[in-house]
């Protein structure tokens, strides 16, 4: 039982922290391209292109968390 709770302490600590840096790494992506979906009070293609960065850095942010903090433990 403690096992159990221990593992999905880890990973609901690992999806927190993955989503949370990997959106604002899309985020800052996206503002290198010139792209700010945050500040933007259009709605445009452009900002579609920023959306779709913080998604996407949202996943991989997930899953290369997921990857480091549970690689070793079962």
């Amino acid at each position: 039982m403690a096992q159990d709770l221990n593992r999905a302490l880890r990973e609901g600590l690992a999806d927190a922290v993955g989503f949370v840096l990997g959106a604002l790494a899309g985020w800052w992506l996206g503002r290198q391209f010139g792209i700010d979906f945050v500040a933007s009070t259009d709605w445009n293609a452009r900002q579609v292109v920023g959306l779709l960065l913080i998604v996407g850095g949202c996943g991989a942010g997930r899953a290369l968390a997921r990857r480091l903090l549970l690689k070793d433990r079962p």
